[in-house]
């Protein structure tokens, strides 16, 4: 999928019952202690790449978790490479991923120097079969682990495709949107066995830069992994560009100014999405 729609789905995250307190993006330099922090973002909004920087530097993780990078790609990261923006960008062919420039993400590299990375991102074509064929066929012999092989009840499933229909400007198909709310949980998943293994591997904590779509309590990957490890404490922090109305699914939320984008519903307007 194209990420300006990871941009959108960011976008539309819409407010249901939960308890959260809106903080100041100062207040993200002591961030209350935790296993898992998940730290949301808008992709395209430097401030939020800012923010991020500035949590994981008080935060100082044992483990980062990318959404944005494979498990291959994230085993390129090396200590030395990591100091260097341009040289990390070209081993990680980042140019060609599809995310935001290299050098918003650059510093949370920087903010935690020793720890290890993982990354999380799926295979384009193994998305476009959990469209398909589901996020349970797809994940495979774990998806048990994560609860995909339970189907989202009526009404769960009622909520998410409308998200889904939102976030994606109203453009798709009808009959594609449930398989769009599997890719996005196969994408939750993908997050959530990579934090595990990132706590596996350091004993944590570990700190998540993704979407804050994926960041929320209520569906994203904090209730996988309070289906998987439920003795995990999990702190999830949401980004926004405006204030969203009523109660928000995150633990701590930060809003910060939008930035000046063209539109992006245009391209799907036009034809240009693809899974």
């Amino acid at each position: 999928m194209k990420r300006c729609l990871l941009l959108a789905a960011g976008l539309a995250v819409v407010a249901r019952p939960g308890l959260a307190d809106r903080i100041e993006p100062a207040q993200l330099a002591r961030l209350p202690l935790a296993d898992v922090v998940l730290l949301g973002e808008v992709h395209d909004n430097p401030r939020h790449h800012e923010n991020q920087a500035v949590a994981v530097a008080g935060l100082r993780p044992a483990a980062l978790v990318f959404e944005m990078l494979t498990a291959e790609q994230a085993a390129l990261v090396t200590p030395d490479l990591r100091q260097n923006e341009r040289k990390l960008a070209l081993r990680l062919d980042w140019d060609r991923s599809g995310w935001p420039d290299f050098g918003m993400y650059h510093p949370i590299f920087l903010a935690a120097p020793d720890a290890l990375v993982f990354g999380a991102e799926m295979p384009r074509e193994d998305v476009r079969r959990a469209v398909a064929d589901g996020a349970a066929a797809t994940f495979g012999a774990e998806a048990s682990r994560f609860g995909l092989d339970r189907p989202l009840d009526p009404e769960e499933l009622a909520r998410r495709t409308e998200e889904q229909r939102v976030a994606h400007c109203d453009a798709l198909p009808a009959d594609l949107l449930p398989g769009m709310v599997e890719a996005q949980r196969l994408r939750d998943a993908s997050l959530a066995l990579a934090v595990l293994e990132a706590m596996e591997a350091t004993g944590g904590p570990v700190a998540v830069i993704t979407g804050t779509g994926h960041a929320r309590r209520d569906v994203g990957v904090p209730s996988l992994l309070a289906e998987a490890a439920p003795h995990l404490r999990v702190l999830s922090v949401g980004q926004f560009e405006q204030v969203p109305e009523g109660e928000v699914p995150f633990d701590m939320w930060v809003v910060t100014a939008p930035v000046a984008r063209d539109d992006p519903c245009a391209g799907l307007r036009e034809g240009g999405m693809t899974p």
